[in-house]
């Protein structure tokens, strides 16, 4: 029998061990100190509140961390091969879990926002979502039928596109991924954009010009394709470069950023740094529609009532 976590455990603790339910995860192999995602559940929902009801993806990983205690080093596990951590994996199927009872909902932005019944959850009510969602897809087995998690998996929005693109922005060679960056800031609106990656310059892989209304803004990037964390190293290395050239920088990877890469970005007194991650980058060539196909589903349905419309004319 599955237990129960206990509330308020210490996720940066090594008794956090003794919590672990290492069944959660389909088989797959678990980092013991990774919290299991339906005890990501409660956080999930409180991290919503407490960001005016709702929160980006990144925001949430943000603060459900926070809310958790998870350390930072757990934070960077990797999960499997893929440019995901083990923690944004299982806090996806966190918000899938939630998304099945109704308390939370995913715009086309990819913005998640707490519904009025998500309010009203206690944390007794969201330990009970495990068993209530299971029971909505308990069917009698036979060879040929899914398991529960298989049936939710396949309607899950699934991020399985996301995780084939990032396979082949990793595998570019690094001309090619430059010349990719330079496309991508020219169809973001860019009106000219140097890559010079070739020559070595200081880090820079290439200058920018962004037109806003009637002022240009010099912008210099960097382009990396990291299957891993960007550390704060980085991207201190990459201010360095850009001093005395310009106050605006952009760096693109195909991984992801470490909380403390982050924090240097937008460290106040320097010079700041956007950061544009592997989920990021998908999403962007996903609304360039730059190597990436959306295809909508055609509904038909018939409407009876139009055609008995034609009996009364009569």
């Amino acid at each position: 029998m599955r237990r129960r976590p206990k509330t308020g455990v210490d996720y940066s603790s090594t008794d956090y061990e003794s919590h672990t339910s290492p069944d959660i995860f389909f088989g797959e192999m678990t980092h013991p100190k990774v919290p299991t995602f339906d005890e990501m559940m409660w956080p999930t929902l409180q991290a919503l509140k407490e960001t005016g009801g709702s929160a980006s993806n990144q925001e949430l990983l943000t603060r459900v961390a926070q809310l958790m205690a998870i350390p930072e080093e757990v934070q960077n596990l990797p999960h499997g091969d893929g440019p995901r951590t083990e923690v944004e994996f299982r806090l996806q199927w966190a918000r899938t879990w939630l998304g099945k009872v109704g308390a939370i909902q995913n715009s086309e932005r990819g913005v998640w926002s707490i519904t009025a019944a998500g309010q009203t959850l206690a944390e007794t009510d969201v330990q009970k979502i495990l068993p209530r969602v299971r029971a909505m897809y308990r069917k009698p087995r036979s060879g040929s039928e899914q398991s529960t998690t298989e049936r939710i998996e396949d309607e899950q929005p699934a991020q399985r596109w996301q995780d084939e693109l990032l396979a082949i922005l990793q595998g570019m060679s690094p001309d090619a991924f430059e010349r990719l960056a330079q496309r991508i800031l020219r169809e973001s609106g860019f009106i000219k954009v140097i890559v010079t990656g070739k020559s070595g310059d200081g880090g820079i892989d290439g200058i920018g010009v962004l037109r806003v209304n009637l002022l240009s803004f010099q912008v210099l990037f960097q382009c990396k394709r990291y299957k891993d964390s960007v550390s704060a190293g980085a991207i201190r290395d990459f201010r360095g470069a850009m001093v005395g050239r310009t106050d605006k920088g952009l760096f693109i990877t195909t991984g992801r950023f470490t909380p403390d890469a982050k924090r240097e970005a937008t460290r106040d007194g320097a010079p700041q740094i956007e950061l544009i991650d592997g989920e990021q980058t998908c999403e962007l060539l996903k609304d360039l529609k730059l190597g990436i196909r959306t295809e909508m589903v055609e509904n038909v349905s018939v409407v009876p009532e139009v055609f008995r419309e034609f009996e009364l004319s009569s």
